[in-house]
């Protein structure tokens, strides 16, 4: 579980420059093939009132967060697989704590420009801001 404390804060632990370098590497060149999928969910999921803090899975192995939205090789031979999730997600699946809820909200970027991937690689897991291509 992320909390917020002195000792483990959200974006100090879950994205610390080293784990969110590793995750950035292991998912860029993949994100580039979804990115347009990634974000016309992310639009639909705040417009539809779902969630103004849209989360997407990407992993390469099974997991039950989140709704499937790409399974490998559907986009242009894309290698994970994208899960649509959302803020309340993490909360109820006690990933995030609820005294971090606050902490989260503050640091979560502009949804039109960045895309929030919670990557799962191996031992690693982590929140990620990534920005969408511009056109």
């Amino acid at each position: 579980m992320i909390h917020h404390s002195n000792e483990n804060t959200l974006l100090d632990d879950a994205n610390s420059p080293e784990i969110n370098r590793k995750l950035m590497s292991a998912i860029s060149s993949d994100f580039v093939k979804v990115a347009d999928a990634l974000r016309e969910a992310s639009y639909q999921i705040r417009k539809r009132g779902f969630s103004e803090n849209p989360v997407f899975v990407a992993t390469r192995r099974a997991t039950e967060i989140g709704q499937l939205l790409l399974g490998p090789n559907e986009l242009a031979g894309n290698a994970w697989t994208y899960r649509a999730s959302m803020l309340d997600e993490f909360v109820q699946r006690r990933l995030v704590g609820p005294e971090s809820v606050e902490l989260f909200r503050e640091n979560y970027k502009n949804p039109d420009e960045f895309c929030c991937l919670f990557v799962i690689d191996g031992d690693f897991a982590g929140f990620v801001f990534i920005p969408f291509p511009e056109d």
